[in-house]
């Protein structure tokens, strides 16, 4: 489960610096990629975040991708490579993300 759950496209967008990074962090596991991702807001829309996800994930060098997939995948699978990672770290910005416009602030 993570921490940043429904905040939404325009609240993440506005989240401060670090706490956008920890964010990120929950969805991927890998600090680097999530100061990339984060430096690189505001995102126009969900899909122009996913695409900058996916394009940050491929450049990670072979040992961040290990540990990044080691901190994020809920089970073993059978080939734990970059497109499983990026999988796993797509359902985790949705589920950070939540519905477009977020759910309500409590």
């Amino acid at each position: 489960m993570l921490m940043h759950q429904g905040i939404g496209l325009d609240r993440f967008n506005s989240l401060a610096h670090g706490r956008a990074i920890h964010a990120l962090f929950e969805c991927c596991g890998n600090v680097t990629w999530a100061a990339k991702i984060a430096d690189a807001r505001p995102f126009a829309d969900r899909d122009a975040l996913l695409a900058e996800a996916d394009i940050e994930l491929l450049a990670l060098s072979p040992a961040d991708l290990d540990r990044a997939f080691e901190a994020v995948a809920p089970e073993q699978v059978s080939k734990p490579d970059v497109t499983e990672l990026a999988r796993i770290t797509r359902a985790r910005i949705d589920e950070m993300l939540g519905p477009s416009e977020g759910y309500p602030e409590y």
